[in-house]
């Protein structure tokens, strides 16, 4: 019952409501569009100043403390391409490049669901290492390359080709995406200069109310995808409302694992679950659009957007908060 009440709290926070919201007026017929330009910078605002704060407090850690919560990052990422390419590839009515593409995109990460997790766990005095908001790219650029490997070795079986996958192209692809591009800025100044004025001054005051505009882009787009994943086999919804709760709570137990192992902490492990229960929405589609072409956009991305990210904030966020209330009594 307590963790059920703190579950219900959860829901009723302003980044969850926000997302509810939009949501909510998208399915009332509202025809309140945010451009997409807009959307673009708040993700970019976003993303620099979580990674001016990664990158702060990686100059200032035990880069031994990094290690194993960086390893387990990797290990959630490439498993859960794994687990898909067996399980959803394999599914009746699935193209195989479709199932690997969603996968990759669950595997990978979401920028908006990394700073509204931050964001509920500042609400809720839950603090976590700074440093933990680097374990993104840990995560989100093996998933990616894995998925893209695993469907191109796919794809030139079926052809009858023995041709090699060449694996840099993807990771630089990875790299110069925007999301990878505005966090890796962000931890490389904060890392190597001295931004505490303007990020004080300036990106804290602003996240907030930033966060919550997104939130509702993000409600909007996701009633709107629901279209489109109506077009595909239903196998990506069932797959879209699992995959997000499965792969946080398997990053959750690693979490835990490196919490007795190092001293993790209860929030570094909360948010490794959250940053391993979203899919990406930025740097993956393009990626995937360009490395698997003959995928279904309309199969990974309706199924992550309109499924996938609703069901990692609004239920996912709450559950591992409940989690780490009950296992480590914060």
């Amino acid at each position: 019952m307590e963790f059920g009440s703190r579950f219900l709290s959860q829901l009723q926070s302003p980044t969850l409501a926000f997302l509810l919201g939009g949501i909510l007026i998208a399915a009332l017929g509202s025809r309140l569009t945010i451009p997409d330009a807009i959307y673009k910078f708040i993700v970019f605002m976003l993303l620099l100043k979580v990674g001016l704060k990664g990158g702060m407090a990686i100059g200032e850690a035990d880069i031994g403390a990094m290690l194993l919560p960086a390893f387990f990052a990797v290990v959630v990422g490439c498993l859960t391409v794994v687990i898909g390419r067996y399980t959803l590839a394999l599914l009746p009515g699935i193209r195989v490049e479709d199932g690997i593409a969603t996968a990759g995109l669950f595997g990978a990460v979401s920028g908006s669901t990394l700073a509204a997790g931050t964001v509920v766990l500042e609400s809720e005095g839950i603090s976590y290492e700074p440093w933990a908001v680097a374990l993104y790219p840990f995560m989100d650029i093996p998933a990616l390359v894995l998925a893209i490997v695993l469907a191109s070795v796919y794809l030139k079986k079926k052809d009858g080709t023995g041709e090699k996958v060449a694996i840099w192209p993807i990771v630089k692809e990875s790299l110069q995406g925007p999301a990878l591009s505005a966090l890796l800025l962000g931890i490389a100044l904060g890392l190597f200069t001295n931004p505490d004025g303007v990020f004080d001054t300036f990106y804290e005051p602003l996240f907030r109310g930033l966060l919550s505009v997104l939130m509702l882009i993000m409600g909007i787009e996701a009633y709107a995808r629901l279209n489109e994943l109506r077009r595909v086999a239903h196998w990506f919804a069932v797959y879209a409302a699992v995959a997000p709760l499965m792969n946080g709570l398997i990053a959750f137990g690693l979490g835990y694992i490196a919490h007795v192992l190092t001293g993790f902490s209860p929030g570094g492990v909360v948010l490794l679950a959250i940053i391993a229960g979203s899919s990406s929405d930025i740097s993956g589609p393009p990626t995937l659009r360009a490395g698997i072409p003959t995928a279904n956009p309309s199969s990974y991305i309706g199924s992550s957007t309109s499924i996938g990210t609703p069901v990692a904030i609004a239920i996912g966020i709450p559950l591992y908060i409940g989690l780490a209330q009950l296992v480590f009594g914060v």
